[in-house]
């Protein structure tokens, strides 16, 4: 939810423009900083900044970002075994239209990294379809969430290459964003081909899919085209309880995040009617998480709509998003925590920036707030934004770090 001034907003931040009373009061009552999520050399990936956020150093525990989703997918990584994220997504004419004209895969834009925010179970029977097509003794293909779905080729055939992730590239050639490897290695190539070729294969398959025809003629986007990125093999984490001395569970829509939780040895806890979007079970989320705290030292509530509203580019929706946050899963938290009778903790906080105007993540640090229901210390900060967190008395942390100020250390 992090971002960047809007002109729309009269050089506000979403989180300056934004009506959030709660995360407000945490900020008045609490203690606010800036959190250094993305380590040095890292991309800016909703991976490295989660595994930040629940204490796990990317330096040490990084192996990619797609042997998480699969862990929360229930697929096995064995030795050799090599994850990639598929996204489903739409591919079209560079104003943004799809049909009758539709260009040829190298000569197309990518006009959404979502597939139209397509549904899990129009996706599965896509992702089925192209299992059926193109999966072979080397590759495997397993329906996720939506767009979000995974790719397992053995031998670790194409760990070398440079994929780039779709979101990164919205409305741009497709041609100029096709896995590559560092120039000269013409055996590189020729395995870039492979996956290059099943991309193009993807668009004439799904192109006239039914699931595809249907959506088209409701006024969606199609989805028409797998997308590869994210790649790596199956990573390893210390327990979470080991490091901490602490219980703890796992609420997303995301597989990433439920995939950590898993590397993690958390409960993950799936909630009926979460999306990863605005139409989310927010409700679900916050009773789900009230009800873990019965028995669980520490619950981890991820909501995704900002980050996808930023990948949009829409302020207004992101603007939402933020709200939505605020009135239905922090409001309820913040309450439960005040009457429990027990000393509570709460940290609200972005994994990474997702600016509307640029459509993808940057590494900037982002703003967090920690309150602690004692109201023992608070800073002279009053409200929670980007400007506001620079004057936080926690200054500028380490994200890895935050875990155990969060549970461990008295502010």
């Amino acid at each position: 939810m992090a971002d960047l001034p809007i002109s729309e907003l009269n050089g506000r931040t979403i989180l300056q423009a934004a009506r959030k009373p709660n995360m407000d009061y945490m900020a008045k009552h609490g203690r606010v900083g800036l959190a250094m999520t993305v380590p040095e050399g890292y991309a800016p990936g909703s991976d490295v900044a989660n595994m930040s956020i629940f204490g796990y150093d990317p330096a040490v525990y990084y192996t990619g970002r797609s042997p998480l989703e699969a862990l929360s997918m229930g697929v096995s990584l064995f030795d050799g075994d090599l994850a990639f994220r598929t996204n489903l997504i739409t591919i079209g004419n560079a104003d943004g239209t799809v049909g009758p004209n539709a260009p040829d895969f190298l000569d197309a834009h990518i006009i959404d990294y979502s597939g139209g925010h397509i549904s899990s179970e129009e996706a599965e029977e896509l992702i089925r379809t192209i299992e059926k097509e193109l999966g072979t003794d080397r590759f495997r293909f397993y329906p996720g969430i939506s767009y979000r779905h995974l790719l397992v080729s053995k031998n670790n055939f194409g760990k070398e290459g440079q994929f780039t992730p779709p979101h990164d590239v919205s409305g741009k050639k497709v041609s100029d964003h096709l896995p590559k490897t560092p120039a000269g290695d013409s055996d590189s190539e020729k395995r870039m081909r492979v996956f290059i070729d099943m991309m193009a294969a993807s668009y004439d398959i799904l192109t006239n899919h039914p699931v595809n025809q249907k959506r088209i003629a409701e006024g969606k986007l199609p989805a028409n085209c797998i997308w590869f990125w994210g790649q790596g093999n199956a990573p390893a984490f210390k327990p979470f309880q080991e490091l901490h001395n602490k219980t703890g569970a796992v609420i997303s829509a995301v597989d990433l995040l439920k995939g950590i939780g898993i590397c993690a040895g958390l409960d993950v806890i799936d909630v009926e009617g979460a999306t990863g979007f605005l139409d989310t079970n927010y409700k679900g989320k916050a009773d789900a998480a009230i009800a873990s705290l019965k028995d669980k030292d520490f619950v981890f509530v991820h909501i995704e709509a900002p980050d996808e509203c930023g990948h949009i580019g829409d302020y207004q929706k992101k603007m939402q998003a933020v709200e939505d946050l605020d009135s239905k899963i922090v409001a309820p938290l913040l309450e439960f925590a005040k009457s429990s009778g027990e000393p509570c903790r709460i940290l609200v906080m972005p994994d990474h920036p997702t600016p509307v105007s640029l459509k993808t993540h940057t590494s900037d640090p982002i703003p967090f707030v920690l309150y602690d229901t004692r109201e023992s210390e608070a800073d002279a900060v009053e409200i929670y934004d980007e400007n506001s967190a620079r004057s936080g008395s926690f200054k500028t942390v380490y994200a890895p770090d935050l875990i155990s100020i969060l549970i461990e250390k008295h502010l």
